[in-house]
């Protein structure tokens, strides 16, 4: 196998164009939370950790999730599933992207190097919650409420109510989408005892609460309008936009007709990313 094909399958492994969902949204949280903007050193060094970061994040849960993978049909000709990432390739790329997070994070402050460990302890955690919590979903928003938190360490050395804010915005969203991702699995999971909030209350109060969650996230980031200084009437704009996006997500998804699951999942969510990221640079500018 050429070096590009390894390369490619590692790609694969971490979906790494998923990337998309995490990466504008904490490029926002920067634009929104600087007093006075950060040496492209220091942004690069941001975004390096959020990369590493995920790249372990999803290398784990390839690891860990193995066994069921292998028997789940969906999964089967994933790439660590059928062979042509081996297992203990995927053990050094996660010791190798761990230890690139943590020495980027010493790069930006000491700060965001203590609290390195937390993030490493809860991308190890995520993959384990599906075997003893019904909100596996949930675990998975913590991790990503810490990234405007993570932003605000690394610029301020301090955590203010606005990174709060955009970091319940992002676990609500990322925790609702992910709601919507676990229901294509419901009836293996079902079979299989992995733990779900579609598998515990059904399909209809999962997409309830996936909705419920939005609007947690609406609000929320409504909310980070009002307290910015920084942000105008730009912003506010764009946040109806994206509301008719999260609306237009959940419209593909019905308890009785989950066809357009990827759609909803992959195309709708990188698009509500871009445009947070789009309107905050935007209303920053002018």
């Amino acid at each position: 196998m050429s070096l590009k094909d390894k390369l490619i399958d590692y790609a694969n492994l971490v979906k790494f164009e998923h990337t998309i969902f995490a990466l504008p949204f904490a490029l926002a949280s920067v634009l929104i939370l600087y007093k006075s903007f950060p040496s492209w050193w220091k942004i690069f060094w941001i975004v390096f950790a959020l990369v590493s970061a995920r790249t372990a994040g999803m290398a784990l849960n390839r690891l860990i999730d193995l066994p069921i993978d292998e028997k789940n049909p969906r999964t089967k000709n994933w790439v660590h599933v059928s062979g042509r990432v081996k297992k203990h390739e995927i053990i050094i790329l996660i010791i190798i992207s761990c230890v690139l997070f943590v020495f980027s994070a010493l790069f930006i402050n000491f700060y965001a190097f203590l609290l390195s460990p937390i993030v490493i302890f809860l991308l190890w955690l995520y993959p384990y919650s599906k075997r003893f919590t019904n909100f596996p979903h949930l675990v998975l928003g913590v991790i990503y409420f810490l990234i405007p938190i993570g932003v605000d360490i690394a610029l301020n050395e301090k955590v203010s109510l606005l990174s709060v804010l955009l970091g319940t915005a992002m676990a609500f969203w990322v925790a609702g989408f992910d709601i919507l991702y676990s229901l294509q699995d419901y009836e293996f999971d079902k079979q299989h005892h992995i733990k779900s909030v579609a598998v515990k209350f059904g399909i209809e109060s999962a997409i309830a609460l996936s909705r419920l969650f939005h609007v947690i996230t609406f609000f929320s980031l409504v909310l980070v309008g009002l307290i910015s200084p920084q942000l105008g009437y730009i912003y506010f704009i764009g946040l109806l936009v994206l509301a008719g996006f999260l609306f237009y997500e959940h419209s593909l998804i019905k308890p009785h007709d989950l066809s357009k699951i990827n759609k909803a999942f992959f195309t709708v969510n990188g698009y509500i990313s871009l445009i947070f990221l789009f309107v905050v640079l935007l209303d920053r500018l002018f």
